[in-house]
C-alpha cells in the first residue's frame, strides 16, 4: 500500500522559511519523478516543483530562486526548502509523483504565511 505522508508545515511570518519532508512507502522512490503540489483555498492544485531521479529540478515561476527541492533516496524522501515566503504562498502542500497519481494523495500539511 503507497502511503506519502508529509510534515514541516506550519505558521511563518512572512519573509521566513520552512522544510517540508515527505516520506514515501510502498513505492519504487527512487526511480520516480517527485513533486510538490500545493492548493490554496478556493483555488486548484498547482504542481509547485519537481525533482528526477537523477535530481535534475524545475519549478513554477512564482516559487523559483525562493524554494529548493531535494530528495533522499536512501530515505525514500523528498524535502521542500522554503525561503523568503510571502501571503500567496499559504496553502496546504502536498507530494506525489509527476504526473500525479490519483490514488497517492496524503492528508498534505498546512503552510500559512502571516504578515
Amino acid at each position: 500500500q503507497v502511503q506519502l505522508v508529509e510534515s514541516g508545515g506550519g505558521l511563518v511570518r512572512a519573509g521566513g522559511s520552512l522544510r517540508l519532508s515527505c516520506a514515501a512507502h510502498g513505492i519504487v522512490f527512487r526511480i520516480h519523478t517527485m513533486g510538490w503540489y500545493r492548493q490554496a483555498p478556493g483555488e486548484q492544485r498547482e504542481l509547485v516543483a519537481t525533482i528526477t531521479p537523477g535530481g535534475s529540478t524545475d519549478y513554477t515561476d512564482s516559487v523559483k530562486g525562493r524554494f529548493t527541492i531535494s530528495r533522499d533516496n536512501a530515505k525514500n524522501t523528498v524535502y521542500l526548502q522554503m525561503n523568503s515566503l510571502k501571503r500567496e504562498d499559504t496553502a496546504v502542500y502536498y507530494c506525489n509523483e509527476d504526473p500525479a497519481d490519483v490514488d497517492y494523495w496524503g492528508q498534505g500539511t498546512q503552510v500559512t504565511v502571516s504578515s
